[in-house]
């Protein structure tokens, strides 16, 4: 990704709680699915099998067993949709991507627990956005501003309503005025 798109990316990333887990870990994805007019939370559990990508476009993949056949999803990380990564524990493994499990049957899918992993229960600290002084009053300014743009345009959003309002009250009374004049 270039320099110049960097920070465009950097506002439109939302998450900043999200938590530290690496290929090979068994995480649980809760994802939103809507039927209908009903929204619910479903849980995806997994071994994560790769990461790719970086900012907005990064996504992660999850593969599970269900009924004896393989099931794998891949989720983008920043999606409104993936409601909650929970890291249930890490894997012990030594390459980026896992797609040798596809290959493999029974026991030999298993990946072996690392049980001094540091990184379990904490949020990834490089995602959170640290805001100097300036810039954190530069973004309070820009967010007033914004409400007083949205305030003056609400404002005469409202005053334009009433005078149509009253022009066609006038019109209809002119009208009426008229209607009777001939009788």
């Amino acid at each position: 990704m270039s320099s110049f798109a960097k920070p465009f990316e950097a506002r439109e990333i939302k998450k900043t709680s999200l938590p530290q887990f690496n290929v090979g870990d068994t995480v649980d994805v809760g994802v939103r699915i809507k039927e209908g007019d009903k929204e619910r939370v479903q849980l995806f559990s997994g071994i994560v099998v790769s990461r790719r990508g970086g900012g907005l476009r990064e996504t992660f993949a999850v593969r599970r067993i269900v009924d004896g056949e393989g099931v794998e999803r891949t989720f983008p990380l920043h999606s409104p949709n993936v409601v909650s990564i929970e890291v249930k524990r890490a894997g012990k493994v030594r390459r980026a991507k896992l797609f040798y499990l596809r290959k493999r049957v029974g026991k030999a899918q298993r990946v072996e627990e690392k049980l001094n992993a540091e990184h379990l229960g904490k949020v990834d600290e490089s995602r959170v956005k640290k805001l100097t002084a300036e810039e954190a009053e530069q973004v309070a300014k820009e967010e007033a501003a914004a409400k007083e743009k949205q305030a003056q345009a609400s404002r005469a959003k409202r005053e334009a309503k009433a005078k149509a309002k009253a022009e066609a009250a006038a019109k209809a009374a002119a009208k009426a005025g008229a209607g009777e004049a001939k009788k």
